[in-house]
């Protein structure tokens, strides 16, 4: 017979190198996975078009 080691004195490498297992969002769950199209960012336009009493 041959003798084993317990699975708690093996060595077990926890680097994380590769690519998640899993996206945190899939490309079906944007809003170009649903057919919207993507528009340009306004918050330029949204920070100058502010109202008179704002100074």
């Amino acid at each position: 017979m041959t003798s084993h080691e317990p699975d708690d004195l093996r060595p077990v490498d926890l680097s994380d190198d590769g690519p998640p297992i899993l996206p945190d969002q899939t490309s079906d769950d944007t809003d170009l996975g649903w057919g919207d199209w993507r528009e340009p960012d306004d918050d330029a336009r949204f920070l100058e078009d502010r109202p008179p009493h704002w100074g």
